[in-house]
């Protein structure tokens, strides 16, 4: 009878003992799906590291490829990286400023089903675990060490909290106190006491107490790749240029046109007119335009004006240019020009938007100062810079003195392949086109 339930039984299930084993250990295996690290890849552009932005996502979000994953911050640039499988995430590896090198694991997920191959997954989370399990024996290394380092410490000399406290923010050594508490143990009268003692020199004199607080501030994002691009300036030998600017008619044509333009969400300030008027000038100097190969002595001409503007984020200054200036209006160039200042604020400015960069200007007018000596952006060979608006006195055709606005404007340029007279010639263009706008809004 009981050979007879047993057989029913198995019968209603229609698989023998064999198979329901391997059926059982089937769905136990795709049900918890395989845990693997999501590495950071190459973003291009020679970048060896990049700081966490933003996260979109957080342990127990589901998501799907090319979902957003995080943004990051190079030197350079900033960039979106999405998500390259289908599943759950687990853990995040780093928090928001955490800075992260090329290769590391960004995060944990739990792949879907169908990801690809089983057996690469399977190799890789074995490869996680192995990592997982030596970040933990060093970090008990590490609380081991340090607990009986303490233990050391609090045998050799007893001390409250407070106390501790008020010999670190002094920069005492409780080993240098003399203790007068139970135990040798170092009170508040104590540390107050050995103040006073080293407050006063051999000769009764006061000396003053010397703070050694300091804060320190790592060089990253946009301020690594300063320093990168400065240290390479200084290689080329500068040369400045410089002159002054009536920026009279400029004034009026734009006052005309902001408010109507203002009303259609579209800021229109000088710099759209200076870029403008530098590409014009570009047209009729054209080998300014260049990139200069140093390993075969020769100017690399570019026929795209790609002119970048210097700007200054909360994580530094950046160059994000506009691209085929030669091609576009001033209302298109003050579109392009706001698109840029809003990422600029966000210090989230595309990758793209700051590279081929061929021509740069800084407007350090806009926080002060009348002149100033721009540096140039390798391989860059010219850069200008304008300063601050100055409304002063002026002869008239007539020779009456009048009340102008002036701007001025200098440009330094790479003198191995840049003479005085190449440069002088450009600024006077460039200073036509602003001195007549009319011309430069013509296209003539």
């Amino acid at each position: 009878m009981a050979i007879t339930k047993k057989f029913t039984f198995l019968t209603f299930l229609g698989k023998n003992i064999r198979d329901q084993k391997c059926r059982f250990f089937s769905v136990s295996y795709f049900r918890y799906g395989t845990v693997v690290p999501f590495k950071l890849s190459d973003i291009g552009e020679g970048i060896r590291d990049v700081t966490i932005k933003e996260w979109y996502v957080k342990p127990g979000d589901r998501v799907s490829q090319f979902d957003n994953i995080c943004e990051v911050q190079s030197d350079k640039a900033s960039v979106t990286i999405t998500s390259r499988y289908d599943g759950l995430i687990k853990a995040l590896h780093y928090k928001v400023d955490d800075i992260v090198l090329i290769g590391n694991s960004l995060l944990d997920i739990e792949l879907d089903d169908d990801n690809g191959n089983a057996q690469d997954k399977t190799t890789i989370s074995e490869n996680l675990q192995q990592q997982q399990q030596q970040q933990t024996t060093n970090t008990k290394s590490k609380q081991n060490f340090e607990s009986n380092e303490e233990k050391h410490i609090v045998k050799k000399i007893l001390a409250t909290p407070a106390v501790r406290r008020i010999a670190m923010e002094k920069n005492i050594n409780l080993k240098d106190v003399v203790s007068n508490g139970k135990d040798g143990r170092v009170l508040k009268e104590d540390i107050l006491n050995h103040l006073e003692k080293i407050s006063v020199n051999p000769m009764g004199e006061k000396v003053e107490e010397k703070s050694t607080m300091e804060t320190v501030v790592p060089i990253k994002g946009y301020s690594k790749h300063m320093w990168k691009t400065m240290t390479q300036s200084l290689n080329i030998p500068h040369f400045v240029y410089s002159d002054e600017c009536n920026i009279n008619r400029l004034i009026d044509y734009r006052n005309e046109v902001k408010d109507s333009l203002k009303d259609e969400g579209i800021s229109l300030s000088f710099m759209p007119f200076f870029i403008k008027a530098a590409s014009r000038a570009l047209e009729k100097v054209p080998q300014l335009n260049s990139w200069l190969d140093e390993e075969n002595q020769a100017l690399r001409v570019q026929k795209s004006h790609n002119i970048g503007i210097a700007m200054d984020t909360s994580e530094g200054l950046i160059v994000p240019n506009i691209k085929d200036v030669q091609n576009l209006n001033i209302i298109e160039i003050t579109k392009e020009l706001n698109r840029l200042q809003k990422f600029g604020k966000k210090s989230s400015i595309p990758l793209n938007d700051l590279s081929n960069t061929t021509f740069t200007l800084s407007n350090i007018g806009v926080v002060g100062g009348t002149y100033t000596k721009p540096v140039i952006l390798p391989p860059q060979i010219a850069i200008g810079a304008f300063g601050k608006i100055q409304k002063l006195p002026r002869f008239d055709d007539k020779q009456n003195i009048v009340a102008t606005n002036i701007i001025s404007i200098s440009w330094a340029a790479d003198h191995r392949v840049v003479d005085g007279v190449t440069m002088a010639k450009y600024s006077n263009f460039w200073k036509y086109y602003i001195e007549n706008p009319i011309f430069l809004l013509l296209g003539v």
